[in-house]
């Protein structure tokens, strides 16, 4: 079985934007849990006065053999500038993956002896 779930949310001036997508799935005895995001905001700045933020990446990865699940999740932050129609825009984005896998039953247990 799998569900899937979907979000797409835009502001009403269209500068920010927000996308998120869930998917549950059962499969060969794993369960597993898949959420991606990705939000974007779009401000109009001046040329003399830009900050642009330092980028950021975080990766964890956890592994339980006892409680026979595992985990794994990913956040990237970063920032552009671009140029429409002779104007400076800064987009700042953000995208998260988030990985969760669990042990239905023990058939996984029984093959890794």
């Amino acid at each position: 079985m799998r569900d899937l779930l979907y979000k797409n949310l835009t502001s009403a001036d269209r500068s920010r934007r927000v996308i998120a997508s869930s998917e549950t799935a059962d499969k060969e005895g794993v369960h597993s849990v898949v959420r991606r995001h990705f939000a974007c905001l779009v401000k109009q700045v001046e040329s003399d006065s830009v900050f642009k933020p330092e980028p950021y990446l975080y990766v964890l990865k956890e592994r339980n053999t006892k409680l026979k699940r595992e985990h794994f999740f990913c956040k990237i932050k970063g920032s552009i500038l671009a140029v429409n129609k002779g104007k400076l825009f800064l987009i700042l984005f953000v995208h998260t993956l988030n990985i969760e896998l669990t042990a239905t039953d023990n058939k996984l247990s029984e093959q890794a002896r």
